[in-house]
């Protein structure tokens, strides 16, 4: 909480510092804040995964620790012009997009799945405790002694963070060892986990469809204060302020509002109730009405959020949480990164009224759309690892990077269960391309209707035994019983596993096995 008081409180200084400027570079600052996750959200995933996320966040906090003193001495020389004050806090936004998915991804080890929506409530009443007092004081801060003093601030409080890491301990436990791949297969891995999971799919949709509305709000604000209501950079804090007044109330009323409402409710009345906020700061010329409809904003920016967290880290195993929370937060604050000089743009052109009302109705449509495209229900995702399949049967053992390897599994359906059984192998289907697989195919024998091969391509024998031993999911299990649940009575699949020829994996002389079910091993 308080490194997020000192965020704030350089984010006052920093847009404050420009409001005389153009209103697209004010909201240049969400900008280049934000861009950095776009950027380096993925390779900062790969890292949480690979490598003891408690190094890789202590590594993001002394290095935002020496940008933001960097930034401190500029402003105390008054050399801070809008360029150097862009780049900095660009380079303020790296730490951060290093820093984001592996701070999500520790999550679970703090608490159980079923706590996770409170958990990221109770995060999203830190951040907005240190909205409301942050920006305040702020405000207060560089109206009475200048922005170097909150900049000063900003650096030290990052000591906090790494202090509190330093001294925890990671719970001890069995961690997920990735296979030896590069950045770029990681990423790909990633990417192609997020692809094939439609539930992780569709609560990217749904971010993306209430960010750009809401970074109206974030982006506008500064102006909305200075030109409408005549404040100054304390009123401007205050009303920071008040958003964060709101948001803390709405997370201790969010127990009781999920009663009430479900996940999907949640995200149309939080984008209603934001619109009406947008629309009240176009209209309005009186602070205090300004201040009042910004108190239910922060109920239901923390109400939406916190919703959006959740969902997404029910739905990540352990071993690509990072990469998929990277995923999430490139969505998120890359919406927000895109839109927000948008909203400078059409301030400057439209005026400041049309920009604000434009964006009340682009959350009015998110609304209207969660009917047609909602959530899909959490119950049904179990991301916990599952390691049933039986050792593979060789009589050779391959190297790690021998492959790509073929797959082929033999099915035999019963005669009035066909067509279930394809309908079914879909879910399959996408199970082995999130977990590894790079083609997928399912045929049936012209001769014998009744049987079925699965074949589908890994790109190497570490990827395949990653499958077996770290990537599927009880949800996984799940989709391959149901679909064997249609075979033959007494029948049982029968798996092979084929490499390339032209690789020459058995010419090279691997050792032979012998008893593959023991795993023996002889010489070659």
């Amino acid at each position: 909480m308080v490194s997020n008081t000192g965020t704030w409180m350089q984010t006052v200084g920093a847009q404050w510092l420009l409001v005389g400027h153009d209103a697209s570079l004010v909201t240049l600052v969400q900008t280049a804040s934000s861009l950095p996750v776009v950027l380096l959200a993925l390779p900062s995933g790969v890292l949480a995964d690979r490598y003891d996320r408690r190094k890789v966040l202590l590594a993001a906090q002394f290095a935002l620790l020496a940008v933001s003193t960097a930034l401190t001495v500029l402003a105390f020389q008054d050399a801070l012009t809008p360029v150097p004050l862009l780049g900095l806090t660009f380079l303020l936004g790296c730490g951060t997009a290093l820093m984001g998915p592996a701070w999500q991804a520790v999550q679970p080890e703090l608490v159980e799945r079923e706590q996770l929506g409170q958990a990221a409530a109770l995060g999203a009443v830190n951040m907005n405790l240190a909205r409301a007092v942050g920006p305040a004081l702020g405000g207060a801060v560089v109206a009475a002694a200048g922005a170097g003093w909150v900049f000063a601030f900003n650096s030290l409080s990052f000591l906090g963070i790494a202090g509190v890491l330093l001294w925890w301990r990671r719970p001890p436990g069995p961690r997920p060892v990735a296979p030896d791949e590069g950045l770029l297969a990681a990423v790909q891995a990633g990417r192609r986990y997020v692809w094939h999971a439609p539930g992780v799919r569709r609560v990217l949709l749904r971010t993306a469809l209430f960010v750009p509305g809401g970074a109206a709000l974030w982006s506008l604000l500064p102006l909305v204060a200075s030109r409408s209501l005549g404040l100054g950079s304390g009123g401007y804090g205050l009303l920071l302020g008040v958003v964060g007044v709101g948001a803390v109330g709405g997370a201790f009323a969010l127990p009781l509002i999920r009663h009430r409402l479900d996940a999907n409710g949640m995200l149309a009345a939080g984008a209603v109730v934001f619109a009406a906020t947008l629309t009240v700061l176009a209209t309005t010329r009186l602070p205090w009405l300004a201040a009042v409809a910004l108190l239910p904003a922060g109920t239901a920016w923390i109400a939406v959020l916190s919703t959006l967290n959740s969902a997404v880290q029910q739905r990540l195993p352990g071993w690509v949480r990072g990469r998929g929370l990277a995923v999430y937060l490139v969505v998120f604050q890359g919406g927000q990164a895109l839109t927000a000089p948008v909203w400078g743009l059409l301030a400057d052109g439209l005026g400041l009224t049309a920009s604000l009302l434009i964006g009340a109705a682009v959350l009015v449509a998110g609304a209207l759309s969660v009917r047609r495209r909602p959530l899909h229900a959490a119950d049904d995702a179990d991301p916990s690892p599952s390691d049933h399949w039986p050792a593979p049967p060789l009589v050779f053992e391959p190297g790690p990077a021998d492959g790509p390897v073929l797959v082929s599994v033999v099915y035999r359906v019963g005669p009035g269960h066909r067509a279930a059984f394809v309908d079914r192998m879909r879910h399959v289907a996408r199970s082995r391309r999130r977990t590894g697989a790079l083609t997928w195919g399912l045929y049936q024998d012209g001769t014998n209707p009744d049987r079925f091969v699965e074949n589908y391509v890994v790109a190497s024998w570490a990827e395949h035994l990653a499958q077996h031993h770290i990537r599927l999911t009880a949800h996984d299990r799940r989709f391959e019983e149901q679909a064997r649940a249609l075979l033959l009575d007494g029948t049982t699949p029968e798996v092979t596993h084929a490499f390339d020829a032209g690789a020459g994996v058995l010419v090279a002389g691997r050792p032979t096995v012998e008893g593959t079910a023991q795993g023996e091993r002889t010489t070659p």
